[in-house]
């Protein structure tokens, strides 16, 4: 049966998670209905921002997520100064936008935009789990396409690829951090979307993104993978031992 008080149990597993929680683990896990669990999570987020709290309840990456408030981020970095977030290189970071802007899109298209071999990096962001194989393209030589995960969306605080910031709101959101533009400048971006994101980070994304065209159309016509077919190439392109042998 469900806890008598289900907005405390709720917060209580929320504060438990450095990860997303989606809506279905959250009802299961509270043996409570998925609409009771929704109006819980409305009601917790409605609380946190009328008394003003340090942390707020986000929706990311298909789930939900207690995060820092902005206003309170300067704190907690100097709490945390000693530990480090994952950071990515300038040539990852550009092949991660290319990817998200593009996606699904292949190596030789990734390469083609930086002018660059991608092998090393595609194997980084595929370790670290940032990108996936999505399938192949059906075109000649039916090449692997790649695309964005659940945890890139987690790591730039997205809710979902639809708040990719167009190009000018990459522009804005860089002019933004600039101290002596913060107030001349209107942040049209999702509210919280790349805010945890540095500086040096968002430039390299906004200066990759203002070279693309945005789309989220599917240029190839894509030719789709099982589970085990996907976990196979990617332990290929990781040089990895594959978990299922041919028989």
């Amino acid at each position: 049966m469900p806890p008598s008080n289900l907005q405390a149990a709720l917060e209580a597993l929320l504060f438990s998670s450095d990860q997303p929680l989606p809506l279905s683990l959250l009802a299961e896990s509270l043996d409570a209905p998925p609409d009771a669990v929704a109006q819980a999570l409305h009601e917790f987020e409605a609380e946190l921002t009328a008394r003003g709290a340090g942390v707020q309840l986000r929706e990311i990456a298909g789930g939900h997520l207690l995060v820092t408030a902005p206003e309170h981020a300067e704190w907690v970095g100097r709490l945390l100064r000693g530990k480090k977030r994952m950071r990515l290189s300038r040539a990852a970071l550009e092949t991660m936008a290319i990817i998200a802007y593009k996606q699904p899109v292949t190596k030789s298209e990734v390469e083609a935009i930086r002018g660059v071999d991608s092998s090393a990096v595609l194997g980084t962001l595929l370790e670290r789990n940032l990108v996936t194989i999505r399938g192949r393209s059906k075109v000649v030589g039916r090449p692997l396409l790649y695309g964005t995960t659940q945890e890139f969306l987690g790591y730039f605080g997205l809710r979902d690829l639809s708040e990719l910031p167009r190009p000018e709101e990459l522009r804005a959101l860089v002019a933004a951090r600039e101290p002596e533009q913060l107030d001349m400048m209107e942040i049209e971006a999702p509210a919280g979307a790349l805010e945890h994101v540095t500086l040096a980070e968002l430039q390299v994304v906004a200066q990759v993104g203002s070279d693309l065209p945005f789309s989220s159309d599917m240029p190839h016509d894509v030719e789709p993978m099982a589970p085990d077919d996907v976990e196979d190439a990617v332990a290929e392109e990781l040089g990895q031992p594959s978990d299922h042998p041919a028989d």
